[in-house]
């Protein structure tokens, strides 16, 4: 006997063919995109470990992380192949007492990275600072006092265009009006101002969604017992909406990190033989460039030859750079967890 019939079994077509077909497309796209950004990351932490990481005592390359980038100098001393930086070679000519050694010079493969790391962190923490005070106010007034109308869904929507602006926009924006228009030339305080608002929008519209999230409850009960309005969100609304606040933030961390379009016009210089806070003024702190990691990534790689010795310097600073954001990043992340273990409705 034959098993009788099933009108709702599955039924081969022509749409269903295709439809599957489809699906595994974009499931193998998907596993290229994740195979081709396993490799890349594994390069560069096979490749830039290297750079960072030791054979013998202390392991850690101390040179490279906490110098300044400077030209390599490499020669024939003797019948042994010599590597030396600018200070070192400059004493090794004293105490040898020549006036010239014949050398291949190579910019910025010698020394270390040590002042764009501290420029990356100082930018990153200065914009984020700036967007978060901003992005949380524009948040809670929008949520909490603006009355729904046609100019509140235009500004809703003009904060989601700008969203998706191009960074070098930002960069351009930044340069007319801080660099220029406000005369803070290219320097800490301009850069901070330039990333702040092009991660701005994201901010804005996360935080406005995690204020939404609060239970509309919490609220009234607030406001039944006789507190005002900003009581209520002081002490009811934003204590419960920092851990997604500080989602926001994560999302920006990288995003502000990683960004060279808009430093390159408002903060960034290649090199300087002072770190930002050796000044003589305190205001002298805020107008001046700094050193960042993406910038010299990019002229490490693209502005000067390239040769076994940049190589190097370009993935030890790539590494060192990926690791910096995650441990910013993965600060939020500890931050927001304990926030929500002790912060639940």
């Amino acid at each position: 006997m034959h098993a009788p019939h099933n009108p709702f079994g599955y039924k081969r077509t022509g749409k269903r063919s295709v439809e599957g077909i489809t699906f595994w497309m974009i499931r193998l796209g998907t596993y290229l995109i994740l195979a081709a950004a396993t490799f890349i990351f594994l390069q560069i932490g096979i490749k830039g470990s290297q750079t960072v990481f030791r054979a013998e005592f202390p392991f850690i390359n101390t040179e490279f992380l906490l110098e300044s980038p400077s030209t390599l100098y490499v020669f024939e001393w003797e019948g042994q192949k010599m590597e030396m930086g600018d200070d070192a070679f400059r004493k090794f000519k004293a105490a040898k007492g020549v006036d010239s050694i014949p050398a291949a010079t190579y910019a910025h493969s010698a020394g270390g990275i040590f002042p764009c790391i501290v420029g990356t962190v100082l930018l990153v923490i200065g914009s984020m600072t700036i967007a978060l005070i901003l992005g949380v106010c524009s948040a809670i007034y929008l949520n909490e006092y603006a009355r729904e109308g046609w100019g509140i869904r235009l500004i809703r929507l003009a904060i989601m265009n700008l969203a998706g602006v191009p960074s070098i926009v930002f960069g351009l924006f930044g340069y007319g009006l801080f660099v220029v228009f406000f005369g803070w030339n290219v320097s800490l305080l301009a850069g901070w101002f330039t990333l702040a608002f092009m991660v701005l929008p994201v901010v804005i519209t996360a935080s406005e969604e995690a204020l939404k999230a609060v239970p509309q409850g919490l609220r009234e009960a607030s406001l039944a017992l006789g507190a005002t309005r900003w009581q209520t969100i002081r002490t009811n609304v934003l204590p419960y909406a920092l851990p997604g606040i500080l989602t926001s933030s994560i999302l920006s961390i990288a995003r502000v990190a990683g960004e060279t379009a808009p430093i390159m016009f408002t903060a960034a210089y290649m090199i300087g033989d002072r770190l930002p806070w050796q000044v003589d003024k305190l205001t002298d702190f805020f107008f001046q460039p700094v050193m960042a990691l993406p910038y010299h990534i990019y002229v490490v790689s693209s502005k000067i030859p390239q040769n076994e010795y940049t190589e190097r310097v370009q993935y030890g600073t790539a590494f060192v750079f990926l690791a910096v954001v995650m441990l910013i990043a993965l600060a939020s992340i500890l931050l927001r967890m304990r926030l929500r273990r002790n912060l639940q409705w």
